[in-house]
């Protein structure tokens, strides 16, 4: 069957041609993806986005001239903006990064505005935690303790320890998708010095 067609079936609802067209297409689009990216996990998530765009934007689909150019694009322009995300992220961890490291870094740019609503986001979120999730986070983030000196110091196991940061991570994340971030950058921000 031509692209043409299985376009056409698609944008009747057929999710037999889509599934077809999704074993034709996959193993041109991935590969590309791929070497953009440098990144299986975030591969795999544009490639389901791609796809997920073409179902979604069917009704499009039989105006299409070159569905295989179309499709690549897609694919090309939805790798872009995964890596500019990726990117502002991880500059924006790194920035709060610093920040946590040093609180008192006197700044007035825009980035470090922002830098400090997140940290006091944080240290709210941190205020509310249980005694010892908020001792064992803050000897692990401000202190700089790793997980077997918590353990010496609290006393206690590592898995008890590594238990005891999960619960808090948890609890701050939550904090942070309430106030309106993103999962990847609140994973960025939260992991980035775990140790």
């Amino acid at each position: 069957m031509n692209e043409k067609a299985l376009f056409q079936q698609i944008a009747d609802g057929s999710e037999e041609a889509f599934r077809e067209l999704f074993t034709l297409y996959m193993p041109q689009v991935y590969p590309m993806i791929f070497r953009m990216v440098e990144d299986a996990d975030m591969s795999e998530d544009i490639l389901q986005d791609t796809f997920l765009s073409v179902w979604t934007h069917r009704g499009k689909l039989p105006g299409i001239v070159n569905p295989r150019a179309w499709l690549l694009r897609i694919a090309y322009y939805k790798s872009l903006t995964a890596l500019r995300n990726r990117k502002t992220h991880r500059k924006a961890a790194e920035a709060i990064s610093a920040e946590l490291r040093s609180p008192f870094a006197a700044s007035t740019s825009e980035e470090s505005i922002t830098c400090k609503s997140i940290i006091r986001l944080v240290r709210q979120a941190v205020e509310q935690l249980p005694p010892q999730q908020q001792k064992v986070y803050l000897l692990s983030r401000e202190k700089g303790y790793n997980i077997r000196e918590i353990a010496g110091l609290m006393k206690l196991s590592e898995q008890s320890v590594k238990n005891t940061m999960v619960r808090a991570l948890k609890f701050i994340r939550a904090a942070l998708e309430k106030a309106g971030y993103s999962p990847l950058f609140i994973a960025t921000v939260l992991f980035l010095n775990y140790r």
